[in-house]
């Protein structure tokens, strides 16, 4: 099951809220869609959940046009909005049960179905509340639990985590991997990006509208990063080393953390390597001299600059 954005545009007037983005994503992967707020990403994902057309472009879900053949897609793919609708008179599995049958899920099995999605979102216990009585972080679980109630290969998930408190946050977390085992295929959009590298394994990362950087995690991590960091750790004289460090070229923002300096240079891996061949030379006893990587909230303060449509 894989799913491609093909050079999609998307206007709102004068606006172009997407500009001829194309990306793809697969079974087993989470991929975090990530930008500033504006930036396209409620955009594409309505695209992709068939809620809006594309002013040009196209999405495929497992070769399926998701503007020839919206039908047939939706059937692929579960999509979770940011909020759930307010609804002041339904129960919990009064709603699920609705979507249950709204999809299409056979008689016969439907019971079934609807007890297995509210055991693995932990909604068993709270099945007869109303949806107005519930937390930001049980509605979250509603909300999962009626996109997964058809069992779609394709989750779509926009700010799932948003307002969560940090327990919430680990279980939506969790949850998450046991999907991506069970191979379904996850778009997530969120602005925690410390969560999204522990749970991601590609991004998409888009700004007013254009794509900037899309991949797996680690080819983001590896390639797309103006800088290099450099940690050292020395046995001893760790302000001389800093004074050193000062008075070398095309070496950067250096600090110092604990017992270790960081440093960042544009220097290629051969005069990394120079560098502590010359550092050991003059005497510093380096413990630890290794390459920092930078974790998505550093590669999206580099390649992005906060601007708006």
């Amino acid at each position: 099951m894989e799913v491609k954005i093909e050079n999609l545009v998307k206007h709102y007037g004068k606006t172009e809220a997407v500009r001829d983005i194309s990306f793809e994503f697969g079974a087993g992967d989470i991929f975090g869609f990530i930008g500033p707020n504006g930036a396209g990403k409620t955009t594409t994902i309505e695209v992709l959940a068939t809620l809006i057309e594309p002013t040009s472009g196209d999405a495929f879900v497992d070769g399926v046009s998701v503007s020839e053949n919206p039908e047939k897609t939706r059937k692929l793919i579960g999509y979770m909005p940011d909020s759930l609708p307010a609804h002041n008179d339904i129960t919990v599995h009064e709603y699920i049960d609705f979507f249950a049958r709204a999809y299409g899920v056979p008689p016969k099995e439907r019971k079934q179905v609807i007890e297995a999605v509210e055991a693995f979102t932990n909604l068993t216990k709270i099945k007869d509340k109303f949806l107005k009585a519930l937390s930001k972080g049980m509605k979250q679980r509603v909300s999962l639990a009626r996109a997964m109630v058809y069992d779609p290969p394709i989750l779509i998930m926009d700010e799932p985590a948003a307002g969560l408190d940090p327990r919430a946050r680990i279980e939506l977390r969790e949850l998450l991997k046991v999907l991506s085992d069970q191979g379904k295929a996850v778009l997530i959009s969120s602005h925690i990006l410390t969560e999204l590298a522990e749970i991601c394994t590609g991004a998409v990362i888009i700004e007013q509208g254009q794509l900037l950087k899309a991949g797996t995690i680690e080819e983001i991590q590896n390639n797309d990063t103006p800088h290099r960091t450099i940690s050292v750790i020395v046995l001893e004289n760790l302000d001389s080393l800093h004074k050193t460090l000062l008075q070398t070229p095309r070496i950067e923002q250096i600090r110092i953390e604990g017992n270790q300096l960081l440093f960042e240079t544009l220097s290629s891996e051969a005069d990394i390597a120079q560098l502590l061949t010359m550092l050991v030379q003059k005497g510093f006893k380096i413990i630890e001299f290794r390459p920092v990587k930078a974790n998505l909230e550093d590669i999206f303060m580099n390649i992005t600059k906060g601007l708006v449509q």
